[in-house]
Parts: C-alpha cells; sequence; structure tokens
C-alpha cells in the first residue's frame, strides 16, 4: 500500500516535522538563568498585588496526599499521552474535528516560539520561591535531569502549553461528544491539568492564563486556516457514541 492511501501517514509525518521544529525553536531560544529567574520573580510580584499568588497554598493542600501522586502522573501523561491520543481518537471518528485541534496545536508552537525567547521565565520548582519539584521527588522522572532536559528547555514556563493544550483538548472532545457523560468527563480534563501544573510546582497561574490566551489565539488561526475555500472537509463523526 503506497504512503497515499495512508493519509494517517502523512498526519504523522506532519506532526514529527512540526514538533522536532518547535523543539529545535525551543532551544534555540533558551534564555538565561538569571533572566528567566527575574521573570518568574516578576510573575510572582504581579501576582500578590493581584492577590492571586495561590501556588505554595495549592502545594501544600495537596502535599502528602495521594491526589498529588494522581496530580504528578497526570501532569507527565498531559501532553506525552492525552493530546496524541486525543488526536487518534478524534482522525478516527471526527475528522472535522480533528483538523481543528491539529491546526489549534500547530498554530500555537508557532506562536509561543518567539514568546519563549523574549520572554523566558523559570517555573515555580526552579525560582527559589519555597515550591518543590513533586515531580522529580515522587515519580522517579528527574525533571532536571541532563537526559530529561535535553528534550525540554526548563526556562520556557510561559506560556503553559501543558494548561493551554488540555483546555484545547477538551473543548474538541466535548464538541465531538454526543453523550452528556462524555462531555462532562471531557470538560473535566482541562481543569484537571491546570490543577496539576499548579501543585507539582511547574507553572504559576498566571502561566495557565498565558498558555489559554495563546491557544485561543492557535485555535483562531487554526480555524482560519480550517475554513479556507476549496479545502475539502471531511464529514464529521461522533466520537463517543
Amino acid at each position: 500500500m503506497t504512503i497515499a492511501r495512508r493519509p494517517w501517514t502523512r498526519e504523522l509525518t506532519l506532526f514529527l516535522a512540526a514538533y522536532l521544529l518547535y523543539s529545535l525553536g525551543r532551544f534555540v531560544a533558551v534564555g538565561d538563568v538569571g533572566v528567566a529567574t527575574d521573570n518568574a520573580h516578576a510573575i510572582v510580584d504581579l501576582e500578590q498585588s493581584l492577590s492571586v499568588d495561590i501556588e505554595q497554598g495549592v502545594q501544600n493542600a495537596f502535599d502528602g496526599t495521594g491526589a498529588l501522586w494522581v496530580l504528578n502522573h497526570l501532569y507527565l501523561a498531559a501532553q506525552l499521552v492525552v493530546v496524541p491520543g486525543a488526536l487518534v481518537v478524534l482522525y478516527r471518528r471526527s475528522r472535522s474535528h480533528y483538523e481543528l485541534l491539529r491546526n489549534t496545536v500547530l498554530a500555537t508552537w508557532l506562536i509561543s516560539l518567539p514568546v519563549y525567547a523574549l520572554f523566558p521565565v523559570a517555573p515555580p520548582r526552579l525560582a527559589d520561591i519555597g515550591l518543590v519539584d513533586t515531580i522529580t521527588s515522587q515519580t522517579g522522572v528527574a525533571l532536571d535531569s541532563k537526559l530529561t532536559t535535553a528534550f525540554y528547555n526548563q526556562y520556557a514556563a510561559v506560556p503553559s502549553l501543558h494548561a493551554g493544550f488540555a483546555v484545547a483538548v477538551s473543548a474538541a472532545l466535548a464538541a465531538a461528544a454526543t453523550r452528556r457523560a462524555w462531555r462532562v468527563a471531557a470538560w473535566v480534563w482541562g481543569p484537571t491539568v491546570c490543577l496539576a501544573v499548579v501543585a507539582t510546582g511547574n507553572h504559576f497561574v498566571t502561566d495557565i492564563a498565558a498558555g489559554i490566551v495563546i491557544t485561543v489565539l492557535g485555535y483562531a488561526l487554526g480555524r482560519a486556516v480550517h475554513a479556507m475555500p476549496g479545502r475539502r472537509v471531511a464529514v464529521a463523526e461522533p466520537v463517543m457514541a
């Protein structure tokens, strides 16, 4: 069977190429550690002035609980498992919703790169403000190891694409679902990931807000591409019966 008869291979190739370029761009955009830490402290000052500096309180509330173990693993699964999994499900069951989510992810990656370059930010766990790295201490996955940091930029906390993509996945799956139970389950995912990124010390509330805004912009750009004249749009099918 030729590649032309396997459209999913083109999609996979597109995503792999885009992710490699995105990852390369994030490494090129790695900022100075001191600048990233100073920017994190500026975010703390901003949140304190707005009375939304809840990160320490959230982490303390979950400290020593089984819920934190769950949130640690949800954080790890969010980008590596859930985003690809949602795309696969939508590709098989609702091509139109798949295309919207795909375009949103690709456009959001593109929009985020200059932000990482211009405004490097250390995550709370690296900003020396009292929050700890619960992923490293409780899951066995060392976020600060040389091996792990070879695959991501530690100082690209703004925007939080963990949060932005989780909301996008929630919206896409909820829109494609035909049963209320599935829609409710879909919408729970976004807020859960937003909670996880704070409880694990990986993002500030401000990072979450920026991630959602950037993803909404990515959605708008992706939807514009999706609606371009002359495109062949597949008929959407229900993702969940």
